[in-house]
């Protein structure tokens, strides 16, 4: 089997498991092979552990236990992935794709929210530590929890800082304009599929933006391996297969469209346009 379709075979035994069963820096070194198909994934794998071993060694060094206070995570791992390791937000090529690759993020130590997100919970998470992903729009953030319920948000893009309200209320303005007020959804936590959707998502509009719209529509291959029940992933496809002249992928891809959206305009409109295809074709 070449390596790309081991690559999809792998990821869609990944997306059969249960979301808490996910190992989201695994996926993403699937993600980032399709770019790459020949890498060896084994070294960012043990490039993974080296960064797991450090930060069990940190925290050992500073007499953390399993009843650690979140700051105190924090700073371990901000020590660890920042200090010792140098990984930081690329600020100066914020739109290279090499930024959502993790296979890339790992050997270049920068990349996006994110990519660079993705180590910090796997790091954390390895020393059984309780780490989740933010809902924030624009920029991806980590939550550490104690086990007694205390919370400390970190921006991995910036160095592992610690985020306050008044910190939180600036970056949302930053990415979202200056009439963007903060709200209970942007504390929400995403699950390891929206993770790696939302990773995947960058590669996807990057390679539209450089009108790659076949590269586009593989991330959003992906994607939909991903989380094949969310209908606007195979509603998107059928536009892409249009632009591409697949017109028989794009029937497909907008009748997948239509068995997962209830009645409505937007499913008639597709239907419409389903029709239209058809005769085309015919």
């Amino acid at each position: 089997m070449p390596p790309a379709e081991r690559t999809k075979a792998a990821l869609r035994e990944i997306a059969a498991f249960p979301d808490e069963a996910i190992d989201v820096a695994e996926a993403a070194l699937l993600l980032a092979s399709f770019d790459h198909p020949a890498a060896d994934l084994q070294i960012y794998r043990d490039h993974l552990q080296s960064l797991a071993k450090a930060v069990a060694a940190a925290a050992d060094t500073s007499g953390l236990d399993a009843d650690a206070a979140p700051e105190d995570m924090a700073d371990i791992l901000r020590r660890v992935l920042v200090d010792d390791f140098r990984y930081l937000g690329d600020e100066e090529t914020y739109t290279d794709l090499d930024n959502a690759n993790l296979m890339r993020v790992i050997e270049r130590r920068k990349g996006l929210p994110v990519s660079l997100g993705i180590l910090y919970l796997f790091a954390a998470r390895a020393q059984g530590w309780s780490a989740a992903g933010l809902n924030f729009p624009g920029h991806f953030l980590i939550r550490l929890e104690s086990r007694d319920g205390q919370r400390v948000i970190i921006d991995p893009f910036h160095g592992g800082r610690s985020l306050e309200i008044q910190g939180l209320r600036e970056l949302l303005k930053v990415v979202r304009g200056a009439g963007e007020e903060l709200d209970s959804r942007h504390y929400q936590t995403v699950t390891n599929r929206e993770v790696l959707v939302r990773l995947q998502n960058n590669v996807k509009t990057r390679r539209l933006e450089q009108n790659e719209v076949a590269g586009a529509l593989e991330a959003l291959g992906a994607m939909q391996a991903l989380d094949p029940a969310n209908a606007s992933f195979w509603r998107e496809a059928g536009v892409m297969h249009m632009r591409l002249g697949h017109l028989k992928h794009a029937v497909e891809s907008f009748e997948a469209f239509i068995s997962r959206t209830p009645e409505g305009p937007d499913r008639r409109k597709i239907s419409d346009v389903v029709k239209e295809l058809r005769e085309r074709l015919h």
